[in-house]
């Protein structure tokens, strides 16, 4: 298996350097009028048209990865005779700066961002010397300094339409190809950002310079005009528009403060994408066609998974009023530490999907999967209402679990620093560590979690940390402390005592209900790559057809030239019907095999005694002179200690480890908490430290 894996990795890594050596070169005068002639007599054929060249060098390899990919981490999930399941490599590197807006940055992503504005720069060069020196376009007779003016607008478009080619590559939740770079979706959905700011405004620079251009030359109505058989403006303009809608509103502002606009306002990226891909043509879509394809695949299946009503077993509203819900799962369901998990509940909104972090294990709790959830914006408000009425059921669908793909615990000591509700993703990291503890060959990390709530009852996010059914021989090889701390008040409120209750719910099973599945089900992975593969193959099959018995004779035997709109528009109805056919006929292949197991989880869901909701005191919140019924509990309240007033010196405690030669440090909470952790582990003062921040702060 070791040697399949390098395999594969080498072939990837090989086929993706062609594929950037192919960006690299395709602005320069060499490609275009010494490669491109040479290349056209093979590759643009009647069977593809002039989309011949872009569709061999640019979607082919890239597609290629993907399926390759999907094998790649099917082998990599099984573990081998020198790899147990506990040494899994993970993403935790060292910070190399932390500024705004950029936040914090490592140094492989800044050697990235670096040779991608240096691509950018060296593309809008070699663009600019052709235009300049070699063949300048002036078909409109204009002034000399004109038509380079216009040269400029035209290909500053065209760099703009580099970043398309990997703008959705970190918005695919159940990307196969961020995982080969140690990423989900959720820590790269910054790169989706910068790569929008920088392609809108590039757009907007084009947009600016054609209207002066035409303004000059008078021809400003050609910002309306449909050219048959060339670019339509009309189309660039109507994308312009809408680009600039979604672009104004995905503003921190708008994500953070007034989100429903923000949500809905981006899901006018379809329109967004017709349009411009009617504005660039069939045969630029084939230069960003990879990264599309496989977000469009990503979604349809997102959305087949979302068709089910998952079983919700019980809701704990915590004395902090915020709320855990706890859902039924199939055993084959896999997912790792800090994964999240998207919920819809239509009685609130019928479109919005919400993130949530996932707080159980999937190896400790083999039927259950639990989310917690704070009570702040409109949405969990009215979810906390919902659940706090007499309501005995709930109609609530589910997307995921999407998370890293694998997570590296293997630390001498791990510092997990949280503020607020950043630290229910150290729960099921903890949670984690108490199943790796259970097989005694395994080195079990010391783990000190500090975490700082505004208000004392925020603490009973700690009774979480522990699963219901845990026993105390589970957890004996756990060294766990707990340093809280209690910012906005300066001791113990009075009223923390019995009338804080922990509450939990049940809820009745309904018909439709189900245990929450991986989309194609047991080997999900494998068989999305046979979706990728089929449908991509589908897909230049049906465009051979098409190009080669119904475009090309239109061109031959007229004398014409066939729609330039029309072109690019079979691309996209082709590819969502392949997109289509491929994902539906895995989906409901793999529904029918799996159906024996769906009917022994119907079952166990039906099987479900209903219970009447219950209230207990939390561990923080009982009085002095009452014991905890649960030992496992009474662990936590020992091993913690709550200083009031005050904020945690993370300097002092993060240099108090430099005893330990390997510290693993996470850190999730507020943004200004993330930046002053990742600053003390990239100053250097500390060698020992590896950091890893886990947002999600969209």
């Amino acid at each position: 298996m070791g040697d399949m894996r390098n395999l594969l990795k080498m072939l990837m890594m090989v086929v993706f350097v062609g594929w950037m050596f192919v960006w690299v070169m395709i602005s320069t005068n060499l490609f275009k009028n010494k490669w491109t002639p040479k290349m056209t007599k093979y590759f643009n054929t009647t069977y593809f048209g002039p989309q011949g060249i872009n569709l061999v060098l640019l979607t082919v390899p890239m597609m290629f990865i993907a399926v390759l990919s999907c094998l790649y981490l099917h082998i990599q999930k099984k573990p081998t005779q020198t790899q147990s399941k506990s040494k899994i490599k993970g993403r935790m590197g060292r910070v190399m700066m932390v500024m705004n807006p950029l936040g914090i940055v490592t140094a492989t992503e800044f050697t990235f961002s670096i040779l991608f504005v240096a691509l950018l720069i060296w593309a809008l060069a070699n663009y600019l010397y052709i235009s300049y020196f070699v063949s300048l376009h002036n078909h409109d007779n204009a002034e000399l300094w004109m038509a380079k003016f216009r040269a400029f607008g035209l290909r500053i478009g065209y760099v703009g339409h580099y970043c398309w080619a990997f703008l959705f590559f970190p918005v695919t939740r159940a990307s196969t190809i961020l995982p080969l770079v140690g990423l989900t979706s959720e820590s790269s959905i910054k790169y989706h950002i910068w790569l929008g700011h920088i392609s809108n405004f590039l757009f907007l620079v084009h947009t600016v310079v054609f209207l002066i251009y035409w303004a000059m030359t008078n021809q400003l109505m050609d910002t309306f005009a449909w050219n048959p058989t060339y670019v339509p403006n009309l189309a660039g303009t109507i994308a312009m528009v809408i680009g600039i809608v979604m672009w104004v509103t995905s503003f921190p502002y708008y994500r953070r403060k007034k989100f429903e606009i923000f949500f809905y306002t981006h899901h006018l990226y379809v329109l967004y994408i017709i349009f411009y891909m009617i504005h660039v043509g069939d045969s630029w879509l084939c230069m960003i066609l990879p990264n599309m394809f496989l977000f469009f695949i990503d979604r349809y299946l997102r959305f087949l998974q979302s068709t089910k009503r998952s079983r919700l077993v019980s809701a704990r509203i915590l004395p902090s009023d915020n709320l855990e819900l706890t859902f039924s799962k199939t055993p084959g369901l896999q997912y790792t530490p800090t994964s999240i998990l998207f919920l819809h509940v239509p009685s609130i909104s019928k479109l919005q999907w919400h993130p949530f972090t996932i707080t159980s294990n999937s190896n400790l709790e083999k039927d259950t999967l639990s989310v917690v959830i704070r009570r702040q914006g409109t949405w969990t408000q009215k979810l906390y209402t919902h659940l706090s009425s007499s309501i005995d059921s709930l109609e609530v669908s589910t997307e995921g679990p999407y998370g890293p793909n694998s997570l590296d615990l293997r630390h001498d000591s791990l510092i997990l620093v949280s503020g607020g509700s950043g630290v229910t993703p150290f729960i099921s990291v903890i949670r984690e560590l108490i199943f790796q503890a259970q097989s005694q060959s395994t080195k079990i990390p010391d783990v000190l979690l500090v975490c700082a709530f505004k208000y004392y009852h925020d603490l009973a996010f700690l009774d979480l940390i522990f699963p219901p059914d845990i026993s105390v021989s589970d957890i004996s090889r756990l060294n766990l402390r707990i340093e809280a701390y209690i910012t906005q008040e300066d001791k113990k409120p009075e009223a923390a005592d019995d009338t804080r209750l922990l509450q939990t719910k049940w809820f009745k099973p309904q018909p439709l209900d189900s245990p929450i599945s991986p989309v194609l089900g047991p080997n999900n992975i494998l068989w999305l790559g046979v979706v990728i593969l089929s449908s991509f193959v589908m897909f230049l099959l049906l465009i051979a057809i098409v190009t080669r018995y119904y475009i090309y004779p239109v061109d031959r035997n007229t004398g014409k030239i066939y729609n330039f709109s029309y072109r690019v528009l079979w691309d996209m109805f082709l590819g969502c019907v392949c997109i289509f056919i491929s994902s539906s006929a895995v989906f409901l292949w793999r529904k029918k095999v799996n159906k024996e197991g769906d009917k022994e989880s119907k079952k166990q869901v039906q099987s479900v005694d209903f219970q009447t909701p219950t209230s207990s005191p939390g561990s923080w919140f009982c009085s002095h002179d009452r014991e905890l019924e649960s030992v496992p509990y009474q662990s936590i309240v020992q091993a913690t200690s709550v200083h009031f007033g005050s904020k945690p010196n993370l300097k002092k405690i993060l240099f108090e480890a430099e005893g330990s030669e390997d510290v693993g440090v996470m850190v999730c909470g507020p943004r200004k908490m993330r930046h002053e952790v990742a600053r003390i582990c990239s100053s250097g003062l500390a060698k020992n430290l590896h950091f890893e921040a886990i947002s999600f702060n969209w």
